[in-house]
């Protein structure tokens, strides 16, 4: 008998569904020699730290850090797991093998092996690897099951990043709630979950530090079009004017004339960060209502798996674009330009040396079962990108024409569009490009007249005052972007994909960071802008380590987390590291002279888990909470 353990229940329906297992048991199906069945995400977590000594389960200074000597796992206290758990037991001691049909991905493949490890599983074990839902790419998956021990990286990469989590979340919250916490609140401290909220506080620092200076830019208007001076604008206006009397009433004259064909690629196909990136910047989605929705269309089997940090698509997807564009049928309209030709292959997409666990998120080509109206639209996004690949590049023309009055020189730039190409299929949808964007190009768009070197004549000079802008505060697309590129400002597309390997979270975690952060009363929304509270600043201020706020240093040990994929750095190097930090960090707060105290709303509500364990509220009051901060800033 061989035994299929996936994930969700539902998950083990379509499996059983297309192994001939269906038989409905009491926590499994069976049929055609498989059982098939499923855990409900986490069956198993790390021990908590009274699980390894009662010397730490009441919070105290004196007793930080806790470091066990080695990590363990628990099953999750709860009557509805453990009942499943021995199911799977029961099925596992009678298997000849053991099929892990998790997501395929990090969480996935620790989630599985916890559950085999408690499991005490001796059977061989096989790992069905699929990127979609579909009856074509389960079977698909099962003809070309993978060796368990190629998986060995990624799930110590995942081992690693949830020790990592529990070094630092568990012993950074207690040392910081009863160092500078209020009657018992819980002032929350992650890996991942700080750094980012120190992106959104230092942001509002810079907002409310800014002070706006006004200057002055000279222009022209020439053959009704306007021309700016080539310079960086005049400090004051009494030296603006001055040029201006300068040079009014001597002629224009066009000293060169620049004309550029250029061409701009469709725009790069979804990973995970980039559709939540769209999708809030389209319709207002947080990140967390962008990764459910995906989700349920992953799960509905009409998109591709949503957890994935990779834009592009292996070679082996590309005869099978056409069939997919054809199953697309409300977009058939927008296909008929490229209807009768051979579908583009751009390397750009399609390159096998870019994809890792999974390529970027495409429709699968099923039919559309009925969707929400939110489904639909995330869809929409998803299917339009894909179209786009296939089309020509949008080819423009780019003029710059230069002027000179006496000595100073002015510059006009106009775009002109010649062939749409891609961009035709965006001419009724919502904007593709930002409100700042737009207003950026508005002068450098524009189509110029005709002129010629040497033409002179009149022209009408004035001034213009300006005022500097502050930054803008970060929306959840763009914290999502800061936090993809470890807070470098990044627009340039290549540039991001390259900074990619050391931002910091996951793609399938950054939106339960922000959820995380919202929760624990540090920031807030204000329309679809992120404001940090006064605990999240207070909280940060109090920081002075900055290997505990540093998106770039937290960048930097995503990255080896990266490098432990692709078994080239050491996981007892990234464990004893932080190992080191944490020592390091308790002995500078414990010996921190200042008696400051944060306060916060939401510091000490108790995780579900403790309220079921703990039951009433204790009365207490010399004890520190009993919550367990383990990676709070990466739920799971």
């Amino acid at each position: 008998m061989k035994v299929c353990i996936t994930e969700k229940p539902s998950v083990a329906r379509d499996i059983a569904n297309i192994l001939g297992a269906n038989v409905k048991r009491d926590g499994y199906f069976e049929g055609n020699g498989y059982c098939v069945t499923w855990t409900f995400g986490h069956l198993c977590t790390l021990k908590e730290p009274a699980d390894y000594s009662p010397f730490w389960k009441s919070w105290s200074l004196s007793r930080l850090p806790m470091i066990p000597p080695k990590f363990g796992i628990k099953l999750i206290p709860d009557r509805g797991i453990e009942h499943q758990f021995g199911v799977i037991k029961s099925l596992i001691d009678q298997a000849d093998e053991v099929i892990n049909c998790g997501d395929a991905g990090q969480e996935g493949e620790l989630i599985q092996r916890w559950v085999m490890q408690k499991a005490e599983c001796k059977k061989p074990v096989k790992r069905l690897w699929i990127s979609s839902l579909t009856d074509e790419a389960i079977r698909d998956g099962f003809r070309h099951l993978r060796e368990h021990k190629d998986l060995e990286p990624l799930y110590l990469a995942g081992l690693c990043r949830a020790i990592g989590d529990w070094i630092l979340g568990i012993n950074a919250t207690r040392l910081y709630s009863l160092k500078y916490g209020i009657d018992r609140q819980i002032l929350s401290i992650g890996r991942v979950q700080t750094p980012t909220l120190a992106l959104v506080v230092n942001r509002q620092h810079e907002i409310d530090n800014f002070v706006p200076k006004k200057y002055w830019e000279l222009k022209t208007l020439f053959c009704d079009t306007l021309f700016s001076a080539i310079n960086n604008g005049y400090k004051t206006e009494e030296e603006a004017n001055r040029v201006l009397e300068e040079i009014t009433g001597k002629p224009f004259t066009i000293t060169d004339i620049a004309k550029k064909k250029g061409k701009e690629a469709p725009p790069k196909l979804f990973d995970l960060t980039s559709l939540q990136v769209e999708c809030n910047k389209l319709f207002g989605l947080s990140a967390d209502e962008t990764l459910k929705t995906i989700q349920a269309l992953y799960e509905k089997k009409v998109a591709t798996y949503p957890r994935v940090d990779t834009v592009c698509l292996p070679e082996d997807v590309y005869p099978k674009c056409g069939a997919i564009l054809n199953s697309l049928t409300a977009f058939q309209n927008d296909l008929q330009p490229i209807r009768g030709k051979k579908l583009l292959k751009r390397k750009k997409v399609f390159d096998n040396s870019k994809i890792t666990d999974h390529h970027a998120i495409i429709p699968t080509g099923q039919p559309l079962p009925p969707l929400s109206v939110t489904e639909q639209k995330v869809f929409d996004v998803i299917a339009r990108r894909f179209i786009g690949i296939f089309f020509p590049d949008c080819e423009f023309e780019q003029t710059v024409v230069k002027g000179k009055v006496d000595k100073i020189e002015f510059k006009a730039q106009g775009k002109v569009i010649v062939s749409k190409g891609w961009r035709t299929l965006y001419d009724k949808t919502a904007k593709t490009v930002s409100d700042d964007e737009k207003e950026n190009d508005d002068d450098q768009n524009k189509v110029l007249p005709p002129f010629i070197v040497g033409q002179t004549g009149n022209h009408t000079p004035k001034t213009v005052m300006r005022t500097t802008s502050p930054p803008k505060y970060y929306t959840e697309g763009t914290l999502l972007k800061a936090m993809e590129t470890a807070g470098a400002t990044v627009d340039d597309e290549e540039l991001r994909e390259s900074l990619k390997a050391n931002g910091i979270g996951r793609p399938s975690t950054r939106a339960a960071i922000i959820e995380i952060l919202y929760k624990r009363g540090y920031i807030r929304r204000e329309k679809r802008s992120l404001r940090a509270t006064e605990a999240g600043i207070e909280l940060i201020s109090l920081i002075k380590e900055e290997l505990l706020k540093s998106a770039k240093l937290t960048g930097i040990w995503e990255g080896r987390l990266r490098l432990i994929e692709r078994k080239e750095y050491s996981p007892i190097e990234f464990i004893d590291s932080l190992k080191k930090m944490i020592i390091e960090i308790t002995q500078t707060v414990m010996t921190d002279p200042e008696n400051r105290r944060i306060h916060t709303e939401q510091g000490s509500a108790k995780t579900s888990a403790e309220k079921k364990k703990t039951g009433a509220k204790s009365k207490t009051k010399s004890k520190a909470p009993k919550t367990d901060a383990a990676r709070d800033n990466e739920p799971k």
